[in-house]
């Protein structure tokens, strides 16, 4: 069995696609053994540290990689098309720190607000945790207020790299006043009142280490609360989240549905040529590039560098255009594969298992339905979530 830590190139001698196909190489040895039994992808982290991958998106004048949005998105195909656990778990960290980058690039203000955590992140390779859906615009937990500050609450799913994260970037409500206030802060790992629960057992991404994260009484200073927003309502900060976040996110199953191709064209060329197998090719193909088109829209989308309730808009329609024809592109494989795509070696079925999470990310399919439709006839989307 490979090592994935071996002899790989760190960023800075070589391109960042290079490094990432490197490493891209050598977890795709193992993904097959983390999904077969469930465990964590921890040595694969060790890589992307060595790497340069897990600073990649930090400011070159900050220590990191200097990665623009579009050369992240493609590093993340490239290893989600090898092992969609390492490509959805780095895109959970690598949106988080590509969100303070954007403020550090384009909001001079919050500079010195963004900067310290991205000098960790280049100087200490630390891993940043996204508590996924559990913090999405209605929010989740509760903060009780205390003296200088606020005891948190809160058990947090979808913690993708839990085992291995320094902080959890996550947020908690507070009712103060008949109001319900969401407040934002990064929760230490390390923290006593904070622990890892073992229930990541899944159909797929089996090696993303997505457990829930209990938070029991955390102490969170005043001024370690960088945002506090309305709870249930779009706010300025969620439109650069969700602006910056999905393209990356979706760039792991666009990476997915693009290897699940390639293996299933294999497989058919050893097979006598006939119209079924041209037909469901061709259809393949077709939804490959569709998905292509519809990730293409989201990165666009980002690299206007203006977040807004429009560029929410685009981002998810190119989101969902990502998930129903990456499913449909991997489900044609299996089909066009035939009977040995049922067999756990040819890698087909880990991939199908796997594209099935992209289905869960917001926005889903009414929600985004529902704001596209509003954003069309000009009715108001704040609290269409």
């Amino acid at each position: 069995m490979t090592d994935v830590t071996a002899d790989l190139i760190p960023a800075r001698k070589t391109s960042l696609e290079d490094t990432a196909r490197q490493f891209a190489e050598r977890c795709a040895d193992r993904a097959a053994d983390h999904d077969l039994s469930g465990d964590f992808i921890a040595g694969n982290y060790k890589a992307m540290k060595s790497a340069g991958l897990v600073a990649a998106g930090v400011p070159t004048e900050l220590g990191g990689g200097g990665a623009s949005f579009r050369d992240l998105c493609e590093m993340l195909r490239i290893i989600g098309g090898a092992c969609g656990s390492s490509g959805l778990a780095l895109s959970m960290h690598t949106h988080q720190v590509a969100i303070p980058a954007w403020r550090w690039h384009h909001q001079p203000a919050a500079r010195p607000l963004v900067e310290p955590l991205l000098r960790r992140v280049a100087a200490e390779n630390i891993v940043l945790l996204s508590s996924g859906g559990s913090d999405w615009i209605g929010g989740s937990g509760t903060a009780e207020k205390v003296d200088g500050g606020y005891k948190v609450t809160a058990r947090k799913v979808f913690s993708s790299g839990a085992p291995v994260g320094d902080i959890l970037m996550t947020s908690a409500i507070c009712e103060e006043d008949g109001a319900r206030t969401v407040l934002h802060f990064g929760a230490p790992m390390a923290a006593k009142e904070v622990t890892v629960l073992d229930t990541w057992n899944t159909l797929g991404m089996r090696g993303t280490g997505s457990h829930d994260i209990m938070i029991d009484g955390l102490f969170v200073p005043d001024d370690k609360i960088p945002l506090r927003r309305t709870a249930g309502e779009w706010h300025p900060g969620f439109q650069l989240i969700a602006t910056m976040a999905f393209p990356l996110i979706y760039a792991t199953y666009l990476g997915i549905a693009a290897s699940a191709r390639e293996i299933a064209v294999g497989i058919a060329g050893m097979k006598p040529v006939s119209h079924r197998l041209q037909s469901i090719a061709g259809r393949m193909d077709t939804a490959l590039a569709a998905t292509r088109m519809g990730h293409e829209h989201m990165i666009a989308a980002a690299e206007r560098n203006a977040p807004s309730e429009q560029s929410v808009n685009d981002v998810m329609i190119g989101r969902r255009l990502v998930e129903e024809n990456a499913i449909l592109t991997v489900e044609l494989a299996m089909e066009l594969a035939g009977g040995a795509g049922f067999y756990r070696k040819t890698g087909l079925e880990r991939r199908f298992r796997d594209i099935q999470a992209a289905r869960y990310h917001p926005l889903q399919k009414e929600a985004q339905s529902e704001y596209a439709g509003a954003m069309a006839l000009g009715q108001p989307v704040a609290n269409i979530f």
